[in-house]
């Protein structure tokens, strides 16, 4: 019965997906091309609410928790763990403050409504896998946009998605986190010396979302805690994102292996 209704609730909710992302990716040409970069970002960032709040069609839930206090007047490099690609739009709407600028792979640029005209248009950092050279330039493109404008990035160092543990609330030893590679974080961090690192530990998005979008898993309960932030300053950068990992391993609930 429980697999009866996920399949009735997903159907529900992908057609109400697949029509925000067209009527906002009309939204996003609109707004760009008639009033500029400001309108865009605000269209960008109500489609990410309608897509995020759109989960309780399916009758999940989702919780949003940010008791620290990240200043907007230096950039914030936002590190999280990574489930699915539904990690993504409440960091958007829910952080909306700081202008979140992800690091995404470069096949995400072309081919979706409303996700792929925001992230050749927002400035993300579009990265070829297979082209470590490319990537690099592309990281240091973003970390100097953030220096300048005192914006956000948002960088999953697992690098893919990690497996997600069957409750979807707690991880274990037999469904732990991938290691953090610190590359990424290392670019950013060249290029903009004076950013605050701050772990992001998401739960549930992977229980929601394990295989594709069909059928997505009604009833889901996904959460995002921002951690306190970590100064780079005397600090390796190793340090930092191993720090951060730790961070995020602990609110997680995850056995860290000695």
């Amino acid at each position: 019965m429980k697999k009866l209704l996920d399949y009735i609730l997903t159907v529900i909710y992908l057609v109400y997906f697949g029509l925000v992302l067209c009527f906002f990716h009309l939204a996003q040409v609109v707004a760009w091309h008639g009033f500029g970069r400001r309108a865009h970002k605000k269209s960008v960032d109500w489609m990410n609410a309608f897509i995020a709040y759109g989960w309780y069609l399916t009758g999940s839930t989702i919780q949003f928790n940010d008791r620290t206090d990240t200043p907007t007047d230096r950039p914030i490099i936002f590190v999280a763990n990574h489930q699915s690609m539904f990690d993504i739009s409440p960091i958007i709407w829910f952080l909306r403050r700081h202008t979140p600028l992800f690091v995404s792979k470069i096949e995400l640029a072309h081919g979706i409504p409303g996700i792929s005209y925001n992230l050749r248009k927002s400035g993300a950092a579009l990265i070829n896998r297979k082209d470590s050279k490319q990537a690099i330039v592309e990281i240091a493109r973003l970390g100097k946009l953030i220096k300048d404008t005192n914006h956000s990035a948002v960088i999953f160092p697992e690098g893919t998605r990690s497996r997600a543990p069957k409750d979807g609330k707690t991880y274990s030893a037999a469904y732990p986190m991938r290691p953090f590679v610190a590359g990424g974080v290392a670019t950013l961090l060249k290029r903009a010396p004076n950013a605050l690192v701050v772990p992001v530990a998401i739960r549930g998005t992977g229980h929601f979302n394990p295989t594709g979008l069909f059928p997505l898993r009604s009833f889901s309960q996904m959460s995002w805690q921002v951690l306190p932030g970590i100064e780079p300053a005397n600090r390796s950068v190793d340090e930092v994102v191993q720090l951060a990992r730790t961070m995020i391993a602990r609110e997680l609930g995850q056995l860290e292996e000695e």
